[in-house]
């Protein structure tokens, strides 16, 4: 009889984990449909009103998602990130870029999963330290700024979260505005020159790493060089 309860509480626990995370990655999906538009986020609007926003952040408060579902995990840090990204802003707007709040990426803390985080350990403790081969989280984690990759105006999903990742990285890779390349040299994104390490395993360079995903190759004696950050606010008024 015992044994029977437990595996009863066992698959009642785990109905209800999904129910909490598909409740989750529905609400995130309503806040990015409702305030990202082109690429860009209405931080005005949230500030006026963040009842959407704030329901999203209250259902993550408590969830616990496990490594080993791994989709599902990976899916609800991407997503919790953007979402604190821009509760982060809006809750102090007007401002010019992320960089105008002290602390923003180190310091200020949110409560998610049970735990206190920053948006640098989501990024770099709980996915790229969980997943150290996985590069294309850097073309889905959008930081604010015109220089970060276009956030989206849906959620990530687990269960397209490998295409997503893809598209995202395709999108990014192919974009001039990204990746500068004319017949002698490219100019790259700043991101991949602070996370080399991510794009450069077991010997390949960051001009292979690209060729995977462009439709136009860039030649291999190709000079490299990494053009400045625009840390000016991604927002949908500028």
């Amino acid at each position: 009889m015992k044994k029977l309860l437990l595996i009863a509480l066992c698959i009642l626990t785990g109905v209800s984990h999904a129910q909490s995370t598909a409740s989750f990655f529905k609400k995130a999906d309503l806040v990015f449909n409702t305030y990202v538009k082109q690429n860009k986020v209405d931080y005005k609007a949230i500030s006026e009103d963040s009842d959407l926003l704030d329901d999203a952040l209250n259902d993550a408060k408590n969830i616990s998602v496990s490594l080993l579902n791994s989709k599902t995990y990976q899916a609800f840090w991407i997503n919790t990130y953007n979402l604190l990204v821009i509760k982060g802003i809006s809750d102090s707007y007007p401002i010019k870029s992320p960089l105008d709040i002290d602390g923003f990426f180190d310091t200020t803390t949110y409560s998610v999963g049970g735990k206190k985080v920053t948006l640098n350990d989501i990024e770099n403790k709980l996915l790229r330290e969980k997943f150290p081969n996985e590069p294309r989280f850097h073309f889905v984690l959008v930081c604010g700024a015109l220089s970060c990759p276009p956030i989206i105006d849906h959620a990530y999903s687990p269960n397209f979260l490998d295409k997503q990742l893809q598209e995202q990285t395709v999108k990014a890779i192919n974009n001039p505005n990204f990746l500068k390349v004319n017949d002698t040299s490219v100019a790259f994104s700043q991101i991949m020159e602070w996370y080399n390490e991510d794009f450069t395993k077991n010997g390949q360079s960051l001009i292979q790493f690209s060729n995977a995903f462009r439709s136009t190759k860039i030649p291999e004696d190709a000079k490299v060089t990494f053009y400045p950050y625009d840390w000016t606010l991604n927002d949908i008024t500028k």
